[in-house]
């Protein structure tokens, strides 16, 4: 009779465990239908789009989003720019990511219906050049099919490159560059796309 049980008990726990598989592995980023752009404004009025051409994400079963650029990647469309961004700004050389951490209510992605449209606000942190602070991320979920779901921004997130000690670094591009000014508030967008893990 305990033979019995035990083995019921086994039997129950690992169909548990396979029901339960496909929602363990969350959802993961597909960079191809990825894109995030921050804008750089200088001179007082003269705006530039960058992005990074290599980002990786996840949103785990518990609502816990990830999402990381790679600085070196950064891309903004002319070479020596890129370089400099990479030496003086980001100091690619001992700050390889940024990173975006928030928490969303999982139940909003999972009762989504393909179709369906769901507004998020979530708090979260970014973590750029040694330092994290807290972010207000708001943003609209789309259900594309059972298996992907794409989420972006509806409002930029503005980031204070100041409070994540670039200023120097800002500075000193200014120099180089022989420009008036930098903004140090960048504005920063995204369009991310998700798929269900197997």
């Amino acid at each position: 009779m305990r033979k019995l049980l035990h083995e019921t008990r086994l039997t129950a726990a690992l169909i548990a465990v396979a029901l339960a598989g496909p929602a363990a592995a969350g959802w993961t980023m597909d960079p191809t239908r990825s894109h995030l752009a921050f804008v750089s404004i200088k001179a007082e009025d003269v705006a530039e789009v960058n992005t990074f051409k290599e980002m990786s994400g996840t949103i785990s079963d518990d609502g816990n989003v990830t999402v990381t650029m790679a600085l070196d990647s950064v891309e903004t469309l002319v070479p020596i720019r890129n370089e400099r961004m990479r030496q003086f700004l980001f100091d690619t050389a001992d700050y390889k990511d940024a990173t975006l951490t928030a928490k969303v209510e999982p139940a909003v992605i999972a009762d989504m219906q393909p179709g369906q449209i769901s507004t998020i606000t979530a708090e979260g942190n970014l973590s750029l050049h040694g330092t994290t602070q807290p972010m207000v991320i708001k943003m609209q979920a789309a259900k594309l099919d059972d298996g992907t779901v794409m989420v972006a921004s509806i409002e930029p997130l503005i980031v204070d490159a100041t409070k994540f000690g670039l200023s120097e670094g800002i500075e000193k591009l200014r120099e180089i560059a022989g420009l008036s000014s930098i903004s140090h508030a960048v504005p920063v967008t995204f369009v991310m796309t998700f798929v269900a893990g197997e």
